[in-house]
């Protein structure tokens, strides 16, 4: 049987599920454990004195994989970050419960123990295969009730997350230059001129695009890896969780839309319900009190975010993802950005 990680014992989750009237957890036990690409994901059996029948039988500790800690990747500071700060101010139903959330100063270590659904929730298809357009939907209006709560906060940049300055742009541009050669160099004759050419004035072009940023309007929290993969929906079909927030930020709400769906259809499907998923996205946008954002001005950042996303299967290849993942996201994306007319955006 797998070893508790060090510090995960009874004591430290009495507290953490802060169990009342002197109820203590008396047994704790790895009930199962498996890695992902950057975390580990362990299952906890618990047993109990004197707690009721509310008290979890299982949780899941989510923390970074045995070894070395991972260097140029703070996910797991980020994530922590979030359900301290984001989870806390978001509505309920949107997000699995956290019990606790910590990282060190340089998120060489971490932890979340979080809600276990799988009694309850289920991921909406094995990957990569697309949902049914109804999942979809549901989906994508959990996603519009979570970038309303966040739109526009006063707390955006303040108390939650960072804006970026218009110079840490050129930091990235200045790590992806690198990315984008070994990518050209790995593809060969298969990175076509026009599309060399695409990245060549993406990347002249960056800063001026970029404005659309630091108008700091119409902004909120995204989760900058929102797939359909990463949420559950609930068994009665009252509800979507979204987790893995490791790569959450600030930014114009369509960059989900994007990654969700340009990114990750093929053209058929997603010309036959892009669209409507758009229109049911900002509709509800507006139910949950988001105003003076009309239904163009989402079209224009979705083909805007679309074309910020032809980076990122770049990115994806530069650090080692699998070619399963990357090319594929590669071969989306550049048909979503000549079926939208992305390349306008560059004149």
């Amino acid at each position: 049987m797998e070893a508790l990680p060090a510090g995960i014992d009874t004591a430290f989750l009495t507290q953490a599920l802060r169990l009342p009237g002197g109820a203590c957890v008396r047994e704790v036990e790895v009930q199962d454990a498996r890695n992902t690409i950057l975390s580990r994901i362990i299952r906890l059996r618990l047993h109990y004195d004197g707690a009721g029948d509310d008290a979890p039988p299982t949780l899941i500790l989510k923390t970074r994989i045995p070894g070395p800690p991972q260097t140029g990747w703070n996910g797991g500071l980020q994530e922590a970050e979030f359900y301290r700060k984001v989870a806390a101010a978001t509505p309920e139903g949107l997000l699995p419960r956290c019990f606790d959330a910590q990282a060190t100063a340089d998120g060489s270590e971490w932890h979340l123990l979080l809600e276990d659904l799988a009694g309850t929730h289920r991921i909406v298809t094995p990957w990569p295969l697309p949902p049914g357009v109804e999942e979809a939907t549901r989906i994508v209006e959990a996603r519009a009730r979570f970038h309303a709560a966040w739109w526009d906060h006063p707390q955006l940049g303040v108390s939650v997350g960072k804006w970026a300055a218009r110079s840490d742009l050129d930091g990235i541009l200045e790590r992806f230059g690198p990315k984008l050669a070994r990518f050209a160099e790995r593809l060969g004759d298969v990175l076509t001129p026009e599309r060399r050419d695409l990245y060549e004035r993406l990347l002249a072009q960056a800063h001026r695009l970029n404005e659309r940023y630091h108008a700091r309007r119409h902004l909120t929290i995204i989760h900058g890896d929102g797939h359909f993969w990463n949420c559950f929906l609930a068994n009665n079909g009252e509800g979507v969780k979204f987790f893995d927030w490791d790569c959450w930020g600030i930014d114009a709400g369509a960059d989900d839309l994007a990654y969700m769906i340009a990114m990750h259809w093929y053209p058929d499907r997603r010309r036959r319900y892009e669209s409507g998923l758009l229109d049911r996205y900002h509709d509800t946008l507006l139910a949950h009190g988001v105003t003076g954002y009309d239904r163009q001005a989402l079209q224009d950042d979705y083909r805007l975010a679309v074309l910020w996303r032809a980076m990122t299967p770049v990115w994806q290849a530069g650090i080692d993802l699998p070619p399963v993942i990357w090319w594929n996201n590669y071969e989306r994306i550049m048909m979503a950005v000549d079926d939208l007319g992305c390349r306008d955006l560059l004149a």
